[in-house]
């Protein structure tokens, strides 16, 4: 079908913008088990999980108003500003303080929550490949594509946190032999 994104312009499923919206949305998704499995653990972390999600909700209104055909009050009231990517810069820093520098690449692991985060990073670079070409065509704000860039980073850092707060152990890449 031709679905219509809510500002009523009607196009068809396969159309980029419905990928974004719905690669989005699965981030969200991921992101609250995620924090589902943090909070069993006590991680304080759980209300930026929280938040991150409300702020993927308006990254989907930005997405579903165009900014090539959609009108001025509309694009005024889902814009998306610089704050929210400089409020993970400071969250990525605030962790990355806490945590042993990096020596190896790192596998996804270190328990449930970590696994997790990890796993959510991996949707949000998914997600920030489906964005960009949408910011490239003028339909996207450019700071959509950034929080995505930056949460990526946050979600990384995170699950390193969250596997040293439990005591797990990050396993590390080992070079097979050949």
């Amino acid at each position: 079908g031709f679905p219509s994104p809510c500002r009523g312009e009607r196009r068809p499923k396969g159309a980029r913008f419905f990928e974004a919206l719905g690669a989005t949305d699965e981030l969200s998704s991921a992101i609250g088990l995620a924090g589902e499995f943090s909070s069993e653990k006590g991680h304080t972390f759980v209300d930026q999980l929280h938040k991150v999600q409300c702020m993927l909700q308006d990254v989907g209104s930005n997405l579903a108003t165009p900014l090539s055909s959609a009108r001025e009050a509309h694009r005024k009231r889902t814009s998306f500003s610089e704050k929210p990517v400089l409020e993970l810069e400071q969250w990525i820093d605030n962790y990355s303080e806490q945590l042993p520098p990096l020596r190896a690449f790192i596998l996804p692991s270190g328990g449930k929550s970590s696994a997790a985060l990890h796993f959510s990073r991996a949707v949000c670079r998914r997600a920030e490949r489906c964005v960009v070409p949408l910011v490239q065509a003028g339909e996207a704000d450019p700071n959509v594509a950034k929080y995505l860039n930056r949460l990526s980073d946050y979600l990384f850092v995170l699950a390193r946190y969250a596997a040293m707060k439990e005591g797990k152990e990050e396993k590390i890449y080992i070079k097979p032999e050949p």
